[in-house]
């Protein structure tokens, strides 16, 4: 390996933690042209160009794989073109457009920013701001939800999102850098748009939503590592939060969605899950965790600081995993 490749290969590591650091300072400003709002605009206009030519079951299904393959590809295509090129002018100008990109992947500020908003409008009593603020961050109905069902509903999706926006981001960014990080996001992206199992849906995001089960299959059982050493600087139960998300594991539709679920419902003593509206449709599903207390208000503060110092600690073990197999 030339000393420019080892250059190259050790600047994966430290993008990263600049990259999360980055992000813990600035989250994610409104004007800022995040790479996600673009792929998110991609997938709208290739749904509508596979809605006008597929009509049948089996059609669908085949323009949603056509859907995922040009979503992620071009993700991962466009990311890798603009660091090759930027590396290829100047090694710092390929790092720091490295960095970037690792930076708009991560979501742990803007998650926690958002789930802080939620608490402070439950605090206050008003509970159509409070149903607003978490309209933002689920993909259920939230015009009738009740305090409860609004909090449950904020740290369900602060822990889920541990996983799909810091945890399973930074394993990918230390596997492939930024083009397969951003193919992940692609990934996720797809499977928040077009991987629900309703009827508008159900074939069209077949695909994305089996294919975002597989790529989060890892990050979702390694962060329980990062849940243990979040609830030890918290104070929190560290052994229940490892043993109801493995107790709990298939109590989601999802292959993945209850293990930090389950390490958050532990770690707190709640019970998460339980009946939600999507689109109109009601599901059923089973609960995470036990009743030795209701959810309170404050549960959701502590839900985002178990994922601010999960994803801190699951950086950090990243690196170091990568440095030791270098």
């Amino acid at each position: 390996m030339t000393e420019l490749e080892t250059l190259r290969a050790v600047s994966i590591p430290v993008s990263l933690a600049a990259g999360y650091i980055l992000d813990r300072i600035f989250g994610d400003p409104y004007n800022f042209p995040h790479p996600v709002r673009y792929i998110g605009k991609l997938i709208n206009k290739i749904e509508i160009l596979i809605r006008k030519t597929c009509h049948s079951s089996a059609a669908l299904k085949l323009g949603g794989l056509f859907l995922f393959l040009m979503t992620v590809g071009a993700a991962w295509g466009v990311t890798w073109i603009i660091t090759e090129l930027s590396f290829g002018i100047n090694f710092f100008l390929g790092a720091a457009v490295q960095t970037i990109f690792m930076y708009t992947c991560i979501a742990s500020r803007c998650l926690y920013d958002e789930g802080i908003k939620v608490y402070e409008s439950v605090r206050s009593g008003d509970i159509e701001k409070s149903r607003t603020q978490i309209s933002y961050l689920v993909g259920r109905d939230t015009s009738q939800l009740s305090f409860d069902e609004i909090i449950r509903a904020t740290v369900e999706t602060v822990a889920e999102n541990t996983v799909d926006g810091v945890v399973a981001p930074m394993f990918y960014a230390i596997i492939g850098g930024a083009p397969l990080m951003m193919a992940y996001k692609a990934v996720n992206t797809l499977d928040s748009m077009v991987g629900y199992k309703n009827d508008r849906y159900r074939d069209l995001g077949f695909f994305s939503a089996k294919i975002d089960d597989i790529f989060n299959f890892i990050p979702a059982r390694i962060s329980l590592v990062g849940f243990v050493f979040a609830c030890l600087v918290k104070g929190l139960d560290h052994s229940s939060c490892v043993k109801i998300a493995i107790r709990d594991r298939k109590n989601h539709k999802s292959p993945n969605c209850a293990y930090p679920e389950g390490a958050t419902a532990g770690a707190l003593g709640v019970q998460l899950g339980g009946t939600n509206v999507y689109f109109g449709e009601t599901v059923v599903k089973p609960v995470i965790g036990d009743a030795h207390r209701p959810l309170e208000a404050d549960d959701i503060v502590q839900s985002c600081e178990l994922m601010k110092w999960c994803g801190f600690f699951m950086m950090f073990i990243f690196i170091l995993i990568w440095y030791i197999a270098m």
